[in-house]
C-alpha cells in the first residue's frame, strides 16, 4: 500500500515518536524463515467477481474537535511502552476509548486518540499533518503534494489495467503452487511477503525476474519513502526508457504526468516507486497475513468463500477494520488545538477506532457479514492511502488462489502464533497444513 502515514517500512528501525521525557502520564480531557526465489509465472488464470464493501454509515468528516472535560486525572492509564501493552493493546484501547479519548502519553511522546470518529476526523484535519521527515511524494517542498497525489491517484484508481489484474492473479497461483503437497508451510514467509511485493513489481512494470532483488530491498532496507540505497540507481534507466517508450503501467503514469503542465521530476517518480514497493513489503505484507489468520481461524468461511468468491472483498475489509497492519498513525500539530500544543505528536490509535463499541456492534469479533466495516486503515481526507485498490487486488487474487490450489487449507497443529508489534502488527509466521 502506499500509506503515507509517515511510519518506518518493514526492516526499517522504528522511531518512537519524540516527546518530553516522563516519569508519569498527565491524562488530559477524560470523557464521561529465508524465503525462496520466485518462480516463472504460468498462464494467466481466469479473473474472479469480487464484491466491494459496502459504503460506511460515517457522514463527513469534519475538523477534529476535542472533547471538554477536566484538564487532569490522577489515575492516568498505563502507556503504550508499558509491559504487556505490546502483546495485547486491546485491554489498554478499551480503557483509553472509554476514560481518556486525549491523553498525553509522555512516555510514548505523544497525545493518544482512540476513539473511532475522533481518529477519523484527525486523519482528515489539515491542522494535524504527516510528519516530514523530507521531501518525497507526499512532502514536496514546492507545493505540488495534490499535483503528485493526483497523478499517483489516476495511475491506482478504479479499473487498474486488465494486464495488472491478470499479472497479480497468475503470481498469486504459481505462489499457491509451490504449496501444493507439502506437509506443512509457513504462510507468511513464503506467500504473503512475496506476493505484494510481486504485485508491486508488476503494477510499476518493472521485470518479473527482478522480483527476489526487490524483494530482498524491501525486507532489509526500505523506509516508508522507499529511500534505499541502490534503488534509485536500479531504477533510473527504467524511468528513461518509459519517457521515451511508455507502457500500461505505474511508471510509465507516473513518467507521462504532467502536473501544473510540467512533468514530475526523477527524484519523485523514483520515490513514488520506492514508496509503492516499500509499503507492499511492509504494510501489505502484514495485512495479509492478518487477513488468512482470520479466515483461518474460522474454516468455515473459507469454505463459504470458496462457493461465493465474492464476498472476498468484504472479508478484507472486515480484517483490516479487526486487525489494520498499522495500529498507530502519527501526526504533527501545524497549530494548538485544544489543550494539544503546536508541534506536538499525535498518536491515532487505528487498533483502538477499529474496535469502537460506539461505532462497531460486537467490535471484536469477525463478521464477514459486517454491513459497515469502513474504511479507516486507509486514512481519510487528503492523506488517503493511494494504494488501496492495488493492495485489495492482491489480497482478493492471492486468497482466491490459495483456495482454488490448495483445496485442504488449515492452520497446523499446535499453538498459534499471536500478532506482534505495537506500530505494526501481525502474525510473523502462519503456519498451515496445505493439503
Amino acid at each position: 500500500m502506499l500509506c503515507p502515514h509517515g511510519l518506518p517500512g518493514e526492516g526499517a528501525p522504528t522511531a518512537t515518536p519524540t516527546g518530553p521525557p516522563a516519569r508519569a502520564r498527565a491524562s488530559l480531557v477524560p470523557s464521561a524463515p529465508v524465503p525462496s526465489p520466485p518462480v516463472p509465472a504460468r498462464p494467466s488464470v481466469p479473473s474472479r467477481p469480487a464484491v466491494r464493501p459496502r459504503p460506511s454509515p460515517d457522514g463527513p468528516c469534519g475538523p477534529y474537535t476535542p472533547p471538554s472535560g477536566p484538564s487532569a486525572r490522577a489515575d492516568a492509564p498505563a502507556s503504550l511502552l508499558d509491559p504487556g501493552t505490546e502483546r495485547d493493546p486491546h485491554p489498554l484501547h478499551r480503557t483509553l476509548r472509554r476514560d481518556f479519548p486525549l491523553v498525553l502519553d509522555e512516555p510514548f511522546g505523544a497525545w493518544l486518540i482512540s476513539r473511532h470518529a475522533d481518529v477519523r476526523a484527525a486523519l482528515a484535519d489539515p491542522r494535524l499533518a504527516p510528519p516530514s521527515p523530507g521531501p518525497g511524494p507526499d512532502h514536496g517542498e514546492d507545493g505540488t503534494h495534490a499535483a503528485h497525489r493526483a497523478a499517483v491517484s489516476a495511475a491506482l484508481a478504479e479499473g487498474m489495467p486488465a494486464g495488472l489484474r491478470a499479472g497479480v492473479e497468475r503470481t498469486a497461483h504459481v505462489l499457491a503452487s509451490r504449496l501444493a503437497g507439502r506437509q506443512e508451510a509457513d504462510l507468511v514467509s513464503e506467500f504473503c511477503q512475496w506476493l505484494p511485493v510481486a504485485a508491486a513489481v508488476t503494477a510499476l512494470g518493472l521485470p518479473y525476474e527482478d522480483t527476489a532483488r526487490v524483494h530482498a530491498w524491501c525486507r532489509t532496507g526500505l523506509d516508508h519513502l522507499g529511500h534505499r540505497p541502490g534503488l534509485d540507481a536500479y531504477l533510473r534507466p527504467h524511468l528513461a526508457r518509459r519517457r521515451t517508450h511508455p507502457g500500461d503501467d505505474l511508471l510509465s503514469a507516473l513518467c507521462a504526468a504532467r502536473p501544473g503542465g510540467r512533468p514530475l521530476p526523477d527524484e519523485t517518480v523514483t520515490a513514488v516507486a520506492g514508496t509503492v514497493l516499500g509499503a507492499a513489503g511492509g504494510t501489505t505484507a502484514r495485512a495479509l497475513a492478518s487477513f488468512l489468520a482470520n479466515l483461518l481461524d474460522h474454516p468455515g468461511l473459507l469454505d463459504l468463500i470458496r462457493a461465493r468468491p465474492g464476498l472476498t472483498g468484504a472479508a478484507w475489509a472486515e480484517s483490516l477494520r479487526r486487525d489494520p497492519p498499522v495500529q498507530i498513525v502519527p501526526r504533527r500539530a501545524l497549530e494548538p488545538i485544544g489543550p494539544i500544543p503546536e508541534g506536538a505528536t499525535v498518536a491515532c490509535l487505528l487498533g483502538a477506532a477499529g474496535r469502537d463499541p460506539a461505532r462497531f456492534a460486537d467490535p471484536d469479533r469477525y463478521d464477514l457479514f459486517r454491513a459497515d466495516p469502513g474504511a479507516l486503515p486507509y486514512g481519510a481526507g487528503p492523506h488517503h492511502c493511494l494504494g488501496e485498490p492495488l493492495a485489495r487486488l492482491t489480497a482478493e487474487a492471492g486468497l482466491l488462489a490459495l483456495l482454488d490450489v490448495l483445496p485442504g487449507l488449515r492452520r497446523a497443529p499446535g499453538p498459534r502464533p499471536r500478532p506482534e508489534g505495537l506500530v505494526s502488527r501481525s502474525p510473523r509466521t502462519l503456519p498451515v497444513c496445505p493439503r
